[in-house]
């Protein structure tokens, strides 16, 4: 039977409906906001997954074009994989979601969003959250919620709850917050150089404003959730354990005190692991002993940052590591930028192209062109390992989007700039952070491009070490403080203010002072990291790279878009057969001209001048004698434009003949002096002759005024042909 359930979202209702759709699924919720409906399902298996040693959570998007009135475009008609939208969305449902199920929980868990209807104004990514934390809730899945989810937006100095697609777009900031009743889980974040006090103000907000859906859940689980089912948490046994730290404790204290760098850290480690296996007896569970192994070097790292302040690499807490930038290291590309911390390492390449070249792009909310993308790419090389490389992983997506975030805001409009431009980061070594290393890469490589910036951005990832009311903030984590620590919070901005960011918490939430301490410290550790990109390269290169195109803008009027195209696309194409460039239509008469070879531009910009410009009344023309009638000549003054000179304005005296003064194929001077209602140009090459202002040739010019176009009349008044 058909529930339903709503509460105030913003200054509308979000509605949650069951009972009605997958009534096989653990639990399935309908969210409904406008006319946007997404179908969320939860489903866990009854038994843990054998052979693993992680929480086996999936969150799967199933895209459906048919959403928002769309066929798919594939050759099949019929959707594949998804569109970058939809892993991104995979990636914000499975942040704040997977640090609420019990520990040691093995079962495998399944969150599937389905967007059945989507309108213009209602972006379906938190009412996927919200409906999988809903479902999840009702569901016989153990799980320690509810979380609510909200977005907040800045327009005009006020915050907004819950703002609609194009609000986002008018928006300073773009903030999403996820969290539980008393703390905040995960930040999704792209600002325009936002503030960091303001930021503080709109997170708090945002944590606020989701306090009524976290209620709605409580009610729905009380009233029509599900017995949770039983399990068996896996859990290292005690006995193990005790043993374990009985034999490597101290070793493995020497190896976390000893300040080593990252290679000889992982040696001695690896020594000590291989002692204590080589010790034991035949009949031991490994898995347990490698599991109690982990565990005791995890919570010596952690003792030794919360009581002595020093990390393993002996850094103090809010230390970067070393740092390093260069520029133009490839000859032939047009921008390229390299970028180290510590053993953190990103080169980043940038090419401009064309508007033809934009990336079009199928995505939840419909479909659009974008001039600005960026691509992550993560070797297994990058980490010392191997495996095999089948194309970009939700991770290395995720990753490049968070740096394209990052960098956007700085960016210059279209019309400043008009190429495409396209970053790739390419990992060439990780050990913590490479999303922030690509961001600061971008910059470099933009700036060697010389793509005009707004201003130079960084990014630095933050970290926390947390036990009980104990915390200590940690700035530049290395990947081993990721993989142990309780967050990663990557934060993206300029000298101004913030840009991009995003959180991941491995506890069950954030206090606010946490938050704010680390945007501090994210803060003082990018003004360093500046100082290195702007010693660097102070300002975009003043030229750009020979290699990449010129592309030069004209302004034509709109009726004259068909004849620079030309019947069938027979002008336009002849211009690029002829110049090699590359030319853009837009439909407000702006054309763009992209050529690396500058006579090519120049030869280009000149015919489509010509094939477009209006006869400018007074001004001055060469042209050329096209055809000869007994009334005067017809002169081409641009392409596809002519206009007749009357036989009484051929010369400054009286013509008894035009083929006298011309024939066809010369090239003479004339004025125009007239174009009439239907676009007939009318010109004179007397008043060349005799140098007239427009005035005085209009003065001397009367147009016959009776009769065809071909009947003219001397500058006496009389009939010339009569008299002749």
């Amino acid at each position: 039977m058909l529930k339903k359930y709503s509460c105030k979202f913003g200054t509308e209702e979000l509605v949650f409906e069951t009972g009605e759709l997958a009534p096989q699924a653990g639990g399935a919720i309908s969210v409904r906001l406008g006319d946007s409906f997404v179908l969320v399902t939860a489903t866990g298996s009854t038994q843990p997954r054998e052979g693993v040693d992680f929480f086996p959570l999936t969150v799967d998007v199933d895209e459906r074009r048919y959403a928002y009135g769309k066929i798919p475009g594939s050759f099949f008609r019929r959707e594949g994989r998804n569109s970058t939208d939809g892993t991104l969305l995979c990636r914000l449902v499975d942040r704040p979601l997977r640090p609420l199920f019990p520990q040691g929980y093995r079962n495998e868990v399944q969150i599937v969003i389905t967007p059945l209807s989507v309108d213009e104004d209602h972006a379906v990514d938190i009412m996927a959250v919200n409906g999988a934390s809903c479902a999840l809730m009702i569901s016989d899945v153990p799980f320690d919620g509810p979380i609510g989810a909200v977005r907040i937006g800045y327009i005009d100095g006020e915050y907004i709850v819950n703002p609609t697609v194009p609000q986002i777009a008018l928006s300073d900031l773009d903030l999403r917050v996820a969290g539980t009743k008393e703390s905040v889980l995960m930040i999704e974040a792209g600002a325009n150089e936002f503030p960091e006090d303001k930021m503080v103000e709109a997170i708090a907000l945002g944590h606020r404003s989701i306090q009524d859906v976290i209620a709605l859940q409580e009610q729905m689980a009380a009233e029509i959730g599900k017995s949770k089912i039983e399990y068996t948490p896996h859990i290292v046994d005690e006995d193990v354990l005790t043993s374990v730290r009985a034999k490597v404790e101290d070793a493995l204290r020497e190896v976390i005190y000893s300040d080593l760098d990252r290679e000889a850290r992982q040696e001695r480690e690896n020594q000590v692991k291989k002692e204590l296996f080589d010790s034991l007896d035949e009949n031991i569970d490994t898995k347990q002993v490698a599991e109690a192994f982990d565990s005791i070097f995890k919570s010596l790292m952690r003792n030794r940052i919360l009581d002595d302040g020093f990390r393993v690499d002996g850094r103090a807490p809010d230390e970067v590591r070393p740092l390093s930038a260069q520029v133009g290291l490839l000859p032939r590309t047009h921008g390229s930028g390299l970028f180290n911390r510590g053993l953190t390492q990103v080169l980043n390449v940038t090419t401009l192209g064309s508007s033809k070249e934009a990336l079009s792009v199928e995505g939840l909310n419909g479909d659009m062109s974008k001039v600005y993308f960026h691509h992550y790419n993560f070797p297994p090389y990058s980490t010392g390992e191997t495996y095999p490389i089948r194309g970009p992983r939700r991770r290395s997506i995720g990753h490049g989007a968070l740096a394209e975030r990052a960098i956007e805001p700085v960016l210059p409009s279209f019309d400043e700039f008009p190429y495409v431009i396209r970053t790739v980061s390419e990992c060439l070594s990780s050990n913590g952070s490479t999303s922030m290393a690509s961001t600061c890469a971008s910059t470099l490589s933009l700036l060697d491009a010389g793509v005009p910036l707004k201003a130079p951005v960084a990014g630095i990832a933050m970290g926390v070490i947390t036990e009980g009311d104990r915390y200590c903030v940690l700035t530049d984590i290395q990947g081993l403080e990721d993989h142990l620590g309780d967050m990663d919070f990557k934060v993206t901005g300029t000298e101004a203010g913030i840009t991009a960011m995003q959180l991941d918490c491995k506890i069950s939430g954030l206090l606010p002072i946490i938050i704010e301490e680390t945007l501090a410290g994210a803060r003082k550790a990018r003004m360093q990291i500046l100082d290195v990109i702007n010693a660097c390269i102070p300002a975009p290169r003043s030229e750009l790279s020979p290699y990449a195109p010129r592309i030069q803008m004209v302004k034509i009027p709109v009726d004259k878009i068909g004849a620079l195209i030309g019947p069938g696309g027979k002008n336009i194409r002849s211009i690029i057969e002829d110049t090699g460039v590359t030319i853009d239509v837009d439909e407000d008469g702006t054309v763009r001209v992209g050529s690396t070879d500058g006579p090519s531009a120049i030869e280009a910009i000149r015919r489509i001048e010509g094939l477009t410009a209006v006869p400018e009344l007074g001004r001055v023309y060469t042209g050329k004698v096209t055809r000869i009638q007994p009334f005067g000549a017809f002169v081409q003054i641009m392409p596809g434009q002519e206009g007749l000179v009357h036989i009484s304005q051929l010369a400054d005296y009286r013509v008894n003949s035009v083929e006298d003064v011309v024939q066809e194929g010369d090239e003479i001077m004339v004025m125009v002096t007239g174009v009439d209602s239907g676009g007939k140009i009318r010109l004179s090459r007397q008043a060349v002759l005799a140098g007239w202002t427009l005035e005085e040739a209009q003065s001397h010019d009367r147009p016959p005024s009776g009769g065809s176009r071909g009947g003219g009349r001397s500058r006496d008044g009389g009939d010339r042909r009569r008299r002749d």
